[in-house]
This record gives structure tokens, C-alpha cells and sequence, in this order.
């Protein structure tokens, strides 16, 4: 069985566990790092030397960080629809994933909700945390305007392209921040509230991580 090692409120984890549950893969969740520790454990390092989640044991084929995951996930077990064959489809997808990592995770997952959710107020960097909120506002104008066409990031259907920048959507819409008018984005998350994975996997109640800066 395809064993995942990670904490289900980890961000990177919560895109793993989603695919797998949109290929609908029977798996096993092995909680790792926070308070559960075992990251230096010499078994975990042995499959992941950075010691960091989320990992996966896929019949002996393992595979660490998490666009490598959903990768490897989507070409071992996915249909075209996730996998496609030509080249040039894949690369599409691939561009969304890189951009979503380098810019919406930087500017979203690190500078807002890290920056000023759960760094405690008296800490705060607050024009750090306007700049990188002012970033989020022009990442979400431009997916605002890449939707109005599609109704997913690809196309017709649900994709990679969609998992790592719509795993934000959760954290984005339920913290109590400054946001631009953008239905196509609101519209675009009503449709990924629809799924069950999305539901089990992302939809984490995350209260407890305010003003902490621990795991």
C-alpha cells in the first residue's frame, strides 16, 4: 500500500494527500515532523537525507518533495487527464506548478500567513506583510483572469496545474485579509469545495497555528 509521511495540517503534505485522493489510491498516512517528530530518525533520513515532509512509499519506490510527488503520482497512477502524453501539455501544467511554488507560496503561504498569522503581533514585520500582501493581490488578479476563460487552470477538467495553487484557496479565503474582487477565483474554489478530496485533505481547520511559530 502507498504509505505518506507528514502532518495533515502541513501545506506541502495537504497537495499530496488531495491527489491521492482524486486517483482514488488506498494509502496509508504515517504522521511525521511537529510534535510527532521522527524526521532525524535514521529510517526517515534514509528516505529523505533533508529530513523534511512529505514523503512517500509507493511499493518500494520513494519520493520526496511534493511537486516531485505529485508528479511521479500522476504518471505511475493517473489518467491522460493528469498525465498527458504530449510533451507540450505536460509543460503547461509544469508552468503553473513552478509558478504557484516560487511566487503564490512565497508570497501567500510565507509573507501573509506566516508573516502575519502566525508570527505573534508584537514580531510582525508589517510592511513586510503589506508587500507580500500587495503580491498576492496582483497573483490572484492574473489567475481572476486566467480563469475567466476556463473553468480550471488547464482546461475543462481538474489537473496538476490546479493542486499546488488551489491548495492556498482555504487559508486564502478564510484568514481575514484584504482582498481584490475576484470571482472567477471565488468560482473556481466553489468547484474544488465540491470535491471530497479537497474537502478531506485541504479543508484543515488551522486556528490552532495562530501567532505560533512552532509546529
Amino acid at each position: 500500500m502507498l504509505r505518506v509521511w507528514g502532518r495533515r495540517s502541513s501545506f506541502n503534505v495537504q497537495k499530496v494527500l488531495w491527489l491521492v485522493g482524486e486517483l482514488g489510491l488506498p494509502h496509508r498516512h504515517l504522521p511525521a515532523g511537529g510534535e510527532v517528530g521522527g524526521l532525524e530518525d535514521p529510517g526517515f533520513l534514509a528516505m529523505n537525507p533533508h529530513g523534511r515532509i512529505p514523503v512517500i512509499d509507493d511499493h518500494g519506490v520513494v519520493v520526496w518533495e511534493s511537486h516531485a510527488i505529485l508528479r511521479y503520482l500522476a504518471a505511475r497512477h493517473g489518467s491522460p487527464s493528469w498525465w498527458p502524453p504530449e510533451p507540450a501539455d505536460r509543460a503547461a501544467a509544469d508552468g503553473w506548478m513552478d509558478w504557484a511554488q516560487t511566487a503564490l507560496q512565497r508570497d501567500f503561504l510565507t509573507g501573509v500567513f506566516w508573516g502575519g498569522y502566525r508570527t505573534p503581533e508584537a514580531q510582525r514585520d508589517r510592511p513586510a506583510v503589506a508587500a507580500a500582501l500587495g503580491a498576492c493581490h496582483r497573483h490572484f488578479r492574473l489567475l481572476d483572469a486566467i480563469l475567466a476563460h476556463r473553468p480550471f487552470l488547464n482546461g475543462e477538467s481538474l489537473g496538476l496545474a490546479d493542486i499546488p495553487a488551489g491548495t492556498h484557496l482555504y487559508r486564502y479565503f478564510a484568514l481575514d485579509i484584504d482582498r481584490p474582487k475576484t470571482p472567477n477565483v471565488q468560482a473556481w474554489y466553489e468547484r474544488l469545495r465540491d470535491r471530497p478530496a479537497y474537502r478531506d485533505h485541504v479543508m484543515i481547520p488551522f486556528d490552532d497555528m495562530k501567532d505560533r511559530l512552532t509546529y
